[in-house]
C-alpha cells in the first residue's frame, strides 16, 4: 500500500472503493477484464493517477471515450481542483459512469453522452485525456476541436507511442498544432513509467471536423 498512499494520499480511500468496484460491478458489465482484477492498482489505477502530473492547476479535463473512467476519475480523485467531464457515447458505459460519481461523491465531475464530434461547439477544454480510445491520428482529430488555443491533448500510449506520433504527424501538422512529444510520468511509482503523447493545440481554435468514422453509437 506504499505507492498508493504515496499517489493518492488523503483521497486513497476513494480510490479504493473505485477500485472495489471495478472489480466488481466493472467485471460483471464487461468494462474491465476479469484477468485484470489482480492487477487494477498497478496497471489501471496508479499508471492512470500519475498523468496529474502534466496536469495544469484547475484545468478543465474531458476525458475522450471514458469507458469505465480510466483516467478520467482516477484524475478527479487524485486532483479534487480539476473539473472533469467523462465524454462516453454508449449507454451501458455512461450508466456506469455515473453511478461511480454519485458513489464516489465526486462534485467535480460530470458524465456527457456524446461523442465528440457532438460537442464540439460547447467545448473549450484545457485539457483532454484518452486512454486505449483509437490511435493517435485519428484521436487527435477528435480531441484537437474540444481544445481552447494552446489546450493539451494528453493521450496514454503503450510501446507504440513514438511510433504513432511519427504516423500522426500528417494529421497533426494539417491542425497547425504547437507541438507534439512523448513524455514519461510516474517514474519510481509505476515500472514502466506512464508514457504520453502530449500534443498541444495551436493558437487558433483547431478546425471544426465535420465527417465522422466512428460507428453510432448503441446501447
Amino acid at each position: 500500500m506504499g505507492i498508493q498512499s504515496e499517489v493518492f494520499g488523503e483521497t486513497l480511500p476513494v480510490a479504493e472503493r473505485y477500485a472495489e468496484f471495478l472489480a466488481s460491478a466493472g467485471v460483471e458489465r464487461g468494462l474491465i477484464g476479469p484477468r485484470e482484477v489482480d492487477r487494477l492498482w498497478e496497471r489501471h489505477l496508479i499508471n492512470c493517477a500519475v498523468v496529474a502530473e502534466a496536469v495544469p492547476d484547475e484545468a478543465r479535463v474531458v476525458d475522450i471515450g471514458s469507458g469505465a473512467g480510466l483516467p478520467g476519475i482516477v484524475l478527479a480523485i487524485v486532483r479534487p481542483d480539476l473539473s472533469v467531464t467523462l465524454l462516453e457515447p454508449l449507454l451501458r458505459r455512461t450508466t456506469f459512469l455515473q453511478e461511480c460519481v454519485e458513489m464516489l461523491e465526486l462534485p467535480n465531475v460530470e458524465v456527457r453522452r456524446a461523442r465528440a464530434e457532438e460537442v464540439v461547439q460547447e467545448f473549450s477544454m484545457d485539457v483532454a485525456t484518452a486512454r486505449a480510445v483509437a490511435p493517435l491520428d485519428r484521436l487527435a482529430k477528435w480531441a484537437l476541436p474540444l481544445l481552447r488555443p494552446g489546450g493539451e491533448l494528453l493521450a496514454l500510449k503503450g510501446e507504440r507511442a513514438a511510433m504513432e506520433l511519427e504516423e500522426a504527424q500528417p494529421v497533426l501538422k494539417r491542425f497547425g498544432v504547437r507541438s507534439a512529444e512523448l513524455l514519461q510520468v510516474g517514474r519510481g511509482m509505476v515500472d514502466p513509467p506512464t508514457t504520453l503523447v502530449r500534443v498541444v493545440a495551436e493558437r487558433e481554435r483547431a478546425p471544426r471536423r465535420t465527417k465522422g468514422s466512428r460507428k453510432k453509437r448503441s446501447s
